[in-house]
């Protein structure tokens, strides 16, 4: 009798070692989706929090150049049609517009030909002339143009794009060629 009662135990062991084994197997599989699904929903999060930041900048891009408060800063420039790629490093090198007026502090290369002489155009224009906004599919195009003060009309077409965050300026005029900057638009 005592060893059936051995065997009996043992193997009513046996058998709950191996429900026992069976029901954590089984439990892992659903930790494991649980896991993934917990996974799948921070991703989901994440997405969303990004795509409201991404429609927040492009927003608040468009309220930069509707309002006609923006400061451009150039970090590159590039004379048109082929002119050497120069990097900007000079803080203070900057278009502000700022309502009707524009401020100007860039450099700009004059001439049609080698030698070209660089020149820094520095003026505060209370004023610009066919100052045009257009939203494209990008973001904007704003063109205006100004005499600088002198006897040559100039004139700035800016391609400013809202989702990527960066903007592109064109100054050009009918006697010397035109100069290209890239860079990013800020507010005041």
């Amino acid at each position: 009798m005592p060893m059936k009662r051995t065997i009996t135990i043992i193997s009513t062991l046996v058998v709950l070692m191996t429900l026992v084994l069976v029901v954590s197997i089984d439990a892992q599989p659903d930790n494991r989706a649980k896991s993934s699904a917990e996974a799948s929903a921070k991703q989901e999060a994440r997405r969303q929090r990004r795509a409201e930041r991404l429609a927040a900048f492009e927003k608040y891009t468009d309220s930069l150049v509707m309002s006609r408060h923006f400061r451009f800063m150039p970090q590159t420039m590039q004379q048109l049609p082929a002119g050497m790629m120069r990097n900007l490093a000079n803080p203070h090198y900057e278009v502000t517009l700022m309502g009707g007026e524009v401020d100007v502090c860039i450099p700009f290369l004059k001439g049609y030909v080698p030698p070209y002489y660089p020149v820094v155009f520095n003026y505060v224009l209370p004023m610009v002339e066919d100052y045009y906004a257009e939203q494209t599919n990008d973001g904007w195009n704003v063109t205006f143009r100004t005499t600088l003060f002198s006897a040559t009309d100039y004139t700035f077409s800016f391609e400013i794009y809202s989702h990527y965050g960066g903007a592109m300026l064109t100054i050009s005029s009918p006697f010397y060629n035109s100069v290209q900057y890239s860079g990013n638009i800020m507010g005041i």
